[in-house]
């Protein structure tokens, strides 16, 4: 088994032997059409899910259409179609960016992001979440807000990936 860094790896004694912790299912909520959230968080997961042999989830979240309000001015299906349409950019970004010799697939919430972020990983009993974060900008505020509700909310480990200066 590769090692991990040492910030990642995390080591405990039981009963006088050393077990080292294995991830199985690993959760990446990512927009595949906003680079920075998935440019360095998604690598630190391929790595992760490769030393542990573990699933990789990606995840997007696309916006409820059938609003009470004004649901009635909406064409029909037009949630399916948010949903059909994130899935098939979701699996466009898996095919092109996770290797095939990690066990990986795609899943599409509906609604609050942070919720829904939290509901999959109990759904899929995630042990791990990795997502981006980076120094906020005016407009990268909810992209922290976020990582920093599911870090607060969310049952399982939670890392959060800062952009590297040669990444921007």
């Amino acid at each position: 088994m590769a090692r991990l860094p040492v910030a990642l790896q995390i080591t405990t004694k039981h009963r006088g032997r050393s077990m080292t912790n294995k991830f199985k299912t690993i959760l990446v909520p990512l927009d595949p059409a906003l680079e920075s959230t998935w440019r360095s968080a998604l690598p630190a997961a391929i790595d992760l899910a490769s030393n542990d042999q573990a699933t990789l989830c990606l995840m997007t979240v696309v916006p409820e259409a059938e609003i009470p309000a004004i649901a009635v001015h909406l064409p029909d299906g037009l949630d399916e179609k948010l949903r059909d349409k994130g899935l098939d950019a979701l699996e466009t970004l898996r095919a092109r960016e996770v290797p095939e010799s990690i066990h990986s697939r795609s899943l599409v919430g509906q609604g609050r992001i942070d919720k829904q972020i939290l509901r999959m990983a109990a759904k899929i009993d995630a042990d791990l979440i990795v997502m981006a974060s980076h120094r906020p900008k005016a407009t990268d505020y909810l992209i922290s807000a976020i990582a920093a509700y599911v870090t607060r909310h969310a049952k399982s480990s939670v890392m959060v990936v800062r952009e590297r200066n040669e990444d921007r």
